[in-house]
């Protein structure tokens, strides 16, 4: 069985993408209704803080809500836009973050505020989720505009920074911004999607884990599995060497989309099946290191 680190869901049915015309979110009955067809026992979900990502934003409550009615199957994370209290580095987003953790909640996230993310109203968010006793979940962007999450530059040294700044805070990474940094020689055309081929050289991915022992590896979505499936000769290695801070996640969001996030799920029962990996590097991923990380 797996518990999924990073899932999104919605009380109810909203206005379809304009996109495509899915959904943006799943319900939790519908989410159930995946999960059982490939052995989900539960997941965290991340309400939607900010309008960066999709055309709503969630409250915690509503998060809270649907954990409530599932208790057995959702794990309970708040979300806070740092721009919160006034668009202001100084605002007290720890009295708000406390109080969210006193309600059950486990951490924060997903953070997809596009800003830098060494702006100092970013950092205020770090300060306070470390001061709470909260894990975060963030997500990486190349740029300003046009995309969501905190920028970094390549090589991840913003990201560096906030790893020796906040020691304390346990940092979820996630998004293609950060797996694409599995290599050294990634492209600037390539950071912000899926590169394919061999890891030719160890990259910021690596370097960071092994430096910084409060960064931890958020694998859902079609970029953690992307950075796994791309050299699975390396994905073993990697696999075996952070076997204690990396966690199985999805990332579904459309139900209609929902094979292309449980592509890990093969992945992973295929290293297992053919002995790249042990049943306890097995386990620890699928499920053990969140249990844990979150002290579930």
């Amino acid at each position: 069985m797996f518990i999924d680190c990073h899932v999104h869901a919605i009380e109810e049915a909203t206005c379809p993408r304009p996109h495509d015309g899915c959904q943006p979110l799943s319900t939790p009955e519908k989410l159930i209704e995946i999960y059982d067809k490939v052995g989900i026992e539960k997941a965290v979900i991340l309400p939607i803080g900010t309008p960066d990502s999709t055309h709503l934003v969630q409250s915690n409550e509503e998060m809270l809500r649907m954990v409530a009615k599932n208790p057995d199957r959702f794990i309970p994370f708040c979300n806070l836009d740092p721009r919160a209290l006034l668009n202001t580095p100084n605002a007290n987003l720890e009295y708000i973050l406390k109080y969210y953790r006193d309600k059950g909640c486990k951490g924060i996230g997903e953070v997809t505020v596009n800003l830098p993310m060494d702006d100092p109203r970013v950092e205020n968010l770090f300060a306070a989720a470390q001061a709470a006793g909260l894990a975060l979940t963030f997500h990486l962007a190349i740029r300003i505009g046009n995309i969501y999450g905190l920028e970094v530059s390549k090589g991840l040294p913003e990201l560096e920074r906030a790893l020796q700044k906040f020691p304390d805070l346990k940092f979820f990474a996630h998004s293609q911004t950060f797996w694409a940094e599995m290599d050294a020689n990634v492209t600037e055309e390539e950071r912000g999607g899926y590169p394919q081929g061999k890891i030719t050289e160890e990259g910021a991915v690596i370097k960071l884990m092994r430096k910084y022992p409060n960064l931890y590896g958020d694998m859902s979505a079609g970029s953690g599995w992307n950075a796994l499936a791309r050299d699975e000769e390396f994905a073993v290695k990697f696999l075996n060497e952070f076997q204690d801070r990396l966690m199985f996640g999805t990332d579904i969001c459309a139900p209609e989309q929902a094979d292309l996030c449980l592509r890990l799920v093969d992945l992973l029962n295929k290293f297992r099946a053919e002995k790249k990996i042990s049943e306890t590097v097995f386990q620890k991923v699928a499920r053990e290191n969140i249990i844990r990380i979150l002290d579930l």
